[in-house]
């Protein structure tokens, strides 16, 4: 390994971190290596990783001086929070700083920032248009994210700002699979209306970050945003007619109702899918599916996904 550079991988077990952990030893080249980091290295992932020849240290993304450890001798890293373990923008901004910080220590030649955006930028909070939420954001998760940006740029951390994308795991894992309504009809439900939403594989964004550290320098102090497609409700909700040879309805839904469906989150989903729609232009806009297919040429289409993932998704 030690002729070969080191990337390190925070969130190596999740879906960010461990697409790109499986990208980076799948790759024949032999230029890179991977570190894989995790707080619990006796955990069945960790062990996972280990098996598939993957180097797993212990460091967490709270505490320095474990990164400071995690990070030492590293030529690349990739940084990732995960905002659903605890619901709190200011955790992943103090988290999003460790790491800067420990980059900066151990000199690491190329970061990656999985990010989103500052919603902020483009609806002021003061606008009646959509609640506050946590007192100070618009939509926590995004905001968080795209403020902690400035952890990485404003030290003079060589980064690239990843902006991410809706996972279409999330019909599996978030509960936004396929429902049946009073009617007996099966419908995916959001409040988008004839908007496009640019989703991806989450294994998928892990591939493009790894296109992002093998151009090296080339993306050096850019944002650049990945999806596999731009589709619209009706337009998925189509493939899964397709693929599930049952007909699936897309269920437009007004923000505010969407808001009031009560589960953990739905406030804040809400608040999502309201800024996708509204700013549709500019959050495709910034995912340009070109660049995201030179970076990965094997991204996967929407369609491919659900075939792929068909038995994952269980239809009441």
């Amino acid at each position: 390994m030690a002729d070969r550079k080191i990337i390190a991988v925070t969130g190596a077990t999740g879906a960010q971190g461990g697409g790109l952990v499986r990208a980076i030893l799948a790759d024949t080249s032999g230029e890179f290596a991977v570190r894989a980091i995790t707080r619990d290295v006796n955990s069945d992932g960790a062990k996972a990783l280990a098996i598939a020849g993957a180097e797993v240290v212990e460091g967490d993304i709270d505490d320095l001086e474990s990164m400071k450890n995690a990070f030492a001798g590293t030529y690349g890293a990739f940084c990732v929070t995960f905002f659903w373990a605890h619901f709190s923008a200011e955790k992943e901004i103090a988290e999003a700083h460790i790491m800067a910080e420990a980059a900066k220590f151990a000199g690491v030649k190329h970061v990656i920032w999985s990010s989103l955006e500052d919603t902020r930028r483009y609806l002021s909070i003061e606008d009646e248009r959509m609640p506050v939420l946590h007192e100070k954001y618009n939509v926590p998760h995004f905001d968080g994210k795209g403020e902690a940006d400035k952890a990485f740029t404003s030290i003079g951390l060589p980064v690239t700002i990843l902006l991410t994308s809706f996972y279409w795991e999330n019909f599996i894992f978030f509960g936004l699979g396929p429902q049946r309504g009073a009617d007996g009809t099966l419908g995916i439900t959001f409040p988008m209306g004839d908007k496009k939403l640019p989703g991806i594989a989450a294994e998928d964004i892990g591939k493009c970050a790894f296109g992002i550290f093998k151009r090296g320098k080339e993306y050096i102090g850019k944002t650049v945003g990945v999806a596999g497609e731009h589709l619209t409700g009706s337009q998925m909700a189509s493939s899964f007619t397709k693929v599930f040879g049952e007909s699936v309805r897309f269920n437009d839904v007004p923000a505010d109702v969407y808001r009031g469906f009560g589960f953990p989150g739905a406030d804040e989903m809400g608040n999502m899918f309201q800024f996708k729609r509204d700013f549709e232009q500019d959050f495709c806009g910034s995912r340009d599916l070109n660049i995201v297919r030179s970076l990965n040429p094997e991204v996967l289409s929407f369609d491919t996904w659900l075939v792929n993932n068909k038995d994952r998704i269980q239809l009441p």
